[in-house]
């Protein structure tokens, strides 16, 4: 048996509730893993609260870090008594054991402790790909990455200052712009404080960024389409004010002939080999000492709904990971 969240009906945090299940053997293609620290992400609050339909009831966690108990028939790349993390689904992560199919639990090497590995498995691999995966990004190119704070922002800075991409980021306090600061971003626009779509546009002479990187949604992404230069790339990746509305595509050219997409990380690992070269170019980064994993908040597995309190209210900073 082990300690599981789930969700019988969507909801707020209060729908979270904790209860036993029996984890079973692997069957082909799969694995057991007994979890040291969880990872917690906006996309979990989506899914909690029906923005992201799931069949109820319903596991929820997103991504893990623990050691394998146990391999089904045709898993090669890991074997019982492994270190293994892992961003994936189905959901199912907030768990103290689960089976779970293998091709996106990537081995763990031995310079990344279980819980960096929690707090950077899904936000890391989504900075590789917005960074390297979605449109093409070179040295001396200008980003605006809104929410530079959190957990993913903390790492695009960091990743941006190590590719010597300047970086404008914003947040919601000094405090927040300043951590963003010591983290790489070359500029920080405080939102609450300063119009940040005429702040961009100072810092970038009036030409606009080459590419926006929007997990916000509904209420920077007009600002965002006016951040950009001509045929500059807005990436909407994720709704942590709500999701877009509908809008007329004609104003992409009336714009400036922009281009717009919405990824999903898990396009981009579906892929086993895929999947591991993105987790070991995050690796690389981390164990080089190019990115660092900012834990700044814990909370037991138990006190889940409190966790997504926080998140949701945006009171956190960096990652954040439940402890098994």
């Amino acid at each position: 048996m082990a300690m599981t969240v789930m969700i019988q009906e969507a909801g707020g945090p209060e729908v979270l509730k904790l209860s036993d299940r029996e984890v079973g053997a692997p069957g082909p293609g799969e694995v057991r893993i007994a979890h040291k620290a969880c990872g917690l992400n906006f996309i979990d609050t989506y899914q909690r609260s029906g923005l992201y339909p799931l069949a109820l009831p319903h596991a929820l966690g997103m991504e893990a870090a623990g050691v394998i108990e146990a391999v089904g028939e045709g898993v090669t790349h890991l074997k019982p008594g492994d270190r293994g993390a892992y961003a994936a689904t189905p959901p199912g992560a907030y768990s103290e054991a689960r089976v779970m199919p293998a091709a996106q639990v990537c081995p763990l090497p031995d310079g990344i402790s279980f819980e960096e590995a929690a707090a950077m498995m899904l936000k890391g691999m989504t900075v590789e790909y917005l960074f390297h995966r979605t449109t093409p990004i070179a040295k001396g190119d200008t980003v605006l990455f809104h929410a530079a704070a959190g957990g993913v922002g903390l790492i695009a800075c960091q990743w941006a200052r190590s590719e010597g991409i300047t970086l404008i980021g914003t947040a919601g306090t000094d405090e927040k712009c300043a951590l963003a600061l010591e983290h790489g971003a070359t500029h920080c626009i405080n939102y609450r404080s300063e119009d940040w779509a005429a702040r961009v546009q100072e810092l970038t002479g009036g030409t606009g960024v080459d590419v926006v990187m929007d997990a916000v949604g509904a209420d920077t992404f007009e600002g965002s389409l006016n951040s950009l230069m001509p045929l500059g790339m807005m990436i909407s990746f994720g709704n942590a004010s709500g999701p877009v509305p509908p809008f007329n595509l004609g104003v992409l050219g009336q714009k400036g002939s922009l281009k717009l997409t919405r990824p999903t990380l898990f396009t981009h690992i579906a892929d086993r080999a895929s999947c591991q070269e993105m987790a070991d170019h995050l690796f690389g980064k981390v164990l080089s000492g190019d990115v660092k994993i900012r834990i700044d908040q814990r909370f037991p597995l138990r006190d889940v709904r409190a966790a997504h309190e926080a998140l949701e209210a945006r009171k956190t900073t960096g990652s954040t990971i439940l402890q098994i």
